[in-house]
């Protein structure tokens, strides 16, 4: 495929994920395009293949408002909506999959404690958070707690102006790496109700962590349990009240779905954007795969499923940003939606690679990899399908 058609097939692509938005909106999609292409694709297999965390490469995104899309200016953040913050997540993630899934966890830990945290908090934590200057780690899920969140037995227990901590957290994704580490905790009686939301920082005594996972996907980002042995967190580092802390959590996996759903959309473009490349130099039978109608047909079922899933996801953007009634259950379905229908074209990309896809020479296999977990974490894919029946206000 000559440079021309390499331009060609990219600004088709960019066409499609740029329909509906704003003249800004397009501006900042296009920056963080250029920046996956040129700061983040060279550099995806190495991280991936020598398990890096690539710490300065994010910063370099935090110095283009990437670190706290959603937090407010005053304390270092770039204030865009829910909207520009999946447009954002999505482009970012046609260059690496896994570290902008990453930074879209920081990115949720960072508005939580924006939206929860009164102005002391808001003023020590949010700055270094924005600017990438520490990092954030989220920490709801336990070994024995995973969809069942609410029964999660880490308890806090009040000892004067302090907080006792035991208990661990599985799955913690920065877990050991990152600084700041946004903790769902016991402090009252069973259920929601009595949960509790402390920031704890790195180095507090009694905080220790696991060994660090080896995964299928997702290596550049380490993964380890976090471990609470009479840690002590002072009572300053609650967010909001006693007893507010699932409501926190809750909230804030509203907005990570659909950033882990944008993270889906940008690998499935970036797959179709690899196949279409991959068959115009593919010759069998004497003549390049692009020629096959099947193969056609295969390609724009792909695109699709992909433009569904883009405007599913930026739809449900919009219901979170607007507080709609139906909020909730859009961000549910689309994460469902994108992340299992962005699964399938990324599968359906390495299928029509052959056997090259199948080499971790070609970046393919490595976004099938990367995304698989996205329809297990931040809600699995069948717990996604009991929102919308909950929700009296959607039916």
């Amino acid at each position: 495929m000559n440079e021309l058609s390499q331009r060609r097939t990219h600004t088709l692509c960019f066409l499609i994920a740029s329909v509906g938005l704003s003249d800004e909106q397009r501006e900042f999609q296009k920056v963080a395009f250029d920046f996956a292409a040129n700061e983040m694709a060279p550099h995806m297999a190495h991280w991936d293949q020598n398990e890096i965390f690539p710490v300065e490469t994010m910063r370099k995104a935090a110095q283009l408002g990437f670190g706290g899309t959603c937090v407010h200016p005053d304390v270092g953040g770039s204030g865009l909506s829910r909207l520009d913050a999946s447009v954002v997540f999505e482009a970012l993630s046609t260059g690496c999959a896994s570290t902008t899934a990453y930074m879209s966890i920081h990115n949720m830990c960072a508005w939580m404690i924006d939206t929860f945290g009164n102005n002391e908090q808001r003023g020590k934590y949010c700055p270094d958070l924005c600017s990438m200057e520490k990092f954030a780690s989220y920490c709801l899920t336990e070994p024995g707690s995973g969809s069942d969140a609410a029964s999660l037995l880490t308890s806090a227990k009040l000892q004067g102006d302090l907080y006792v901590l035991n208990g661990s957290k599985a799955f913690i994704s920065g877990g050991g790496d990152t600084d700041v580490y946004v903790v769902m905790c016991r402090t009252g009686g069973k259920g929601p109700k009595g949960i509790s939301c402390l920031v704890v920082e790195k180095g507090t005594p009694g905080l220790s962590f696991g060994k660090k996972e080896k995964k299928v996907g997702w290596n550049s980002q380490p993964t380890r349990a976090v471990i609470f042995e009479d840690c002590k967190v002072p009572v300053a580092n609650r967010l909001g009240i006693e007893g507010q802390g699932f409501n926190i959590a809750m909230k804030g996996l509203n907005g990570g779905r659909i950033n882990i759903a944008s993270c889906s959309v940008g690998a499935a473009q970036a797959c179709i954007q690899l196949t279409r490349d991959h068959m115009h130099v593919r010759k069998q039978f004497g003549e390049p795969l692009s020629n096959s109608q099947f193969l056609q047909f295969k390609l724009a079922e792909m695109a699709t499923r992909l433009v569904a899933s883009r405007l599913m996801v930026r739809q449900a953007a919009l219901a979170l940003q607007e507080d709609r009634p139906d909020a909730v259950p859009l961000c549910s379905m689309a994460k469902l939606f994108a992340t299992d229908e962005c699964f399938t074209i990324c599968n359906q990309a390495l299928q029509m690679h052959g056997g090259y896809g199948y080499l971790k020479d070609y970046a393919v296999q490595q976004f099938v990899r990367d995304i698989r977990v996205h329809q297990i974490l931040e809600g699995k894919s069948i717990w996604q399908k009991m929102r919308p029946l909950q929700n009296q206000k959607f039916l």
